[in-house]
C-alpha cells in the first residue's frame, strides 16, 4: 500500500492545543466498522457501549519529565538533554542538542545538585550519559525536568498532570498514551460498578511515535522499538474474558500493540515482557483485541494505519472527513473515537451512515 493512501486534509485550527475540563467532556465518535455507522456522542457516554464482562485494557505508563536544560562546562554554553531510556541506575540513552558539541568526556551541569558526563555515542546520533547527583535522582528530575509535549502543541500546559492519565504509575514514557487522558477516576469506578473489568499493561512510548513515515510503500517502513510488559494478572483477565464471551477493549494504540505483540495465536495470550517493533497496517489479522478506544491521529502516520487495519481504510478516512466537518478536536488533547468491533475480513467498501445524537 502507498503512504498517500493514508492522507487527509486537516485545518490547523482543528489541532487541540489545550485539554478540556472535565477530562471526559470530550466528544466521542462511535464507529461500527461492520454496520458502517457513525454516532456522535461524548466520552462520558462510553459506558452505554460496554457490557458487563467486557475487559478494558489500559496502559499505565507515566510520562517522564524528560527534557533537561543545562550548560556545558567550562564554556557555559546552553545544551538540552532529552532522556530516552534508562540503562542502569545512573546511565541513560539520550538525545542531546546541539549534538556536535556533546563529545565523549563532555560534562553538562544542570544545577548545583545534578550534572552528567557524556560516555558514548549511539547508533542513531544520541548519547549515553552518566548522571552524578546529591540526593534522590527521581526527585531532582521532577524538580528540574520538563514534561515534553508533542511538536504540534504550541501552547504552554498549566497543569503537568493533564498530560498524564489518572491511572499512570510506571514511569518511562517520552509521550502520553493519549486515549487514556479522557478517563476520570469516577468514570472508571462507574464502569467497574457496571461489571466492566479493568486490566493494565505497560508500554513506554518512545519518541519514534512522532517520527514521520518516509517511504512511499508502507510495507518498507521500519518501526521503532518500545518496551512493554503484560503481567500475568492481565493475561489471566483476558483469557477469562474470552472464555466467557466478553470483549477485550484496548484503550489506545499502545495497548493494542502490547496485546498483539504478546499474542501467541488467535485468542491465546500469556504474560510477557520485552521490546516490540510490531507494525500493524491493513491486512493484519488481529488475535486478541475486539474493540478500541483511540484519539484522532496524524495524516500518513503508523497510528492511522493501525486504525485502518482495525476498521477498514476507506471507512476510517470517511469518519475522519466527517470529524473535520463536525469540528472535532484532533490529536493528543483532542476528542476520542470508539471502534465497537473489528471490521469484517476484507470489508473495505460499503455504504456509510451517520447518526447525530
Amino acid at each position: 500500500m502507498l503512504l498517500k493512501d493514508f492522507d487527509y486534509e486537516l485545518p490547523e485550527e482543528r489541532i487541540a492545543q489545550k485539554p478540556i475540563e472535565p477530562r471526559n467532556a470530550s466528544r466521542l465518535m462511535v464507529l461500527d466498522p461492520v454496520a458502517k455507522t457513525i454516532e456522535h456522542r461524548h466520552f462520558y457516554d462510553l459506558g452505554e457501549f460496554l457490557a458487563p464482562g467486557d475487559a478494558l485494557i489500559l496502559n499505565d505508563t507515566r510520562v517522564l519529565p524528560a527534557r533537561l536544560y543545562g550548560r556545558r562546562e567550562p564554556t557555559g554554553a546552553h545544551i538540552e538533554v532529552f532522556l530516552l531510556r534508562r540503562l542502569d541506575k545512573d546511565s541513560w540513552e539520550t538525545l542531546v542538542r546541539p549534538g556536535k558539541k556533546a563529545q565523549v568526556g563532555q560534562v553538562i551541569r544542570f544545577s548545583d545538585e545534578l550534572c552528567a558526563e557524556v560516555m558514548a555515542h549511539t547508533d542513531f546520533g544520541g548519547r549515553i550519559v552518566k548522571f552524578r547527583y546529591e540526593g534522590v535522582f527521581e526527585e531532582i528530575l521532577d524538580r528540574l525536568g520538563e514534561t515534553p509535549l508533542p511538536p504540534y502543541i504550541h501552547e504552554r500546559l498549566e497543569d503537568k498532570e493533564r498530560y498524564q492519565t489518572v491511572y499512570c504509575r510506571e514511569e518511562g514514557s517520552a509521550a502520553a498514551p493519549t486515549a487514556g487522558l479522557h478517563f476520570t477516576k469516577e468514570q472508571l469506578a462507574e464502569l467497574k460498578a457496571q461489571g466492566v473489568h479493568i486490566g493494565f499493561v505497560t508500554l513506554h512510548v518512545g519518541l519514534g511515535t512522532f517520527r514521520p513515515v518516509n517511504v512511499e510503500k508502507i510495507e518498507e517502513h521500519k518501526m521503532h522499538s518500545e518496551y512493554y510488559q503484560l503481567p500475568e494478572e492481565t493475561a489471566e483477565l483476558i483469557r477469562r474474558t474470552k472464555a466467557a464471551g466478553g470483549r477485550v477493549i484496548a484503550v489506545g494504540t499502545t495497548s493494542i500493540r502490547t496485546l498483539e505483540s504478546a499474542a501467541e495465536a488467535q485468542g491465546v495470550i500469556s504474560a510477557k515482557s520485552g521490546w516490540t517493533d510490531i507494525f500493524i497496517y491493513p491486512g493484519y489479522r488481529f488475535k486478541i483485541v475486539d474493540a478500541l478506544v483511540t484519539n484522532f491521529h496524524l495524516p500518513k502516520s503508523t497510528l492511522l494505519m493501525l486504525i485502518s487495519a482495525f476498521a477498514g481504510r476507506e471507512f476510517v478516512l470517511h469518519a475522519y472527513e466527517e470529524a473535520v466537518r463536525e469540528k472535532y478536536r484532533f490529536f493528543s488533547f483532542g476528542d476520542a473515537m470508539f471502534l465497537t468491533c473489528r471490521a469484517a475480513s476484507g470489508a473495505e467498501e460499503g455504504h456509510f451512515d451517520s447518526h447525530h445524537l
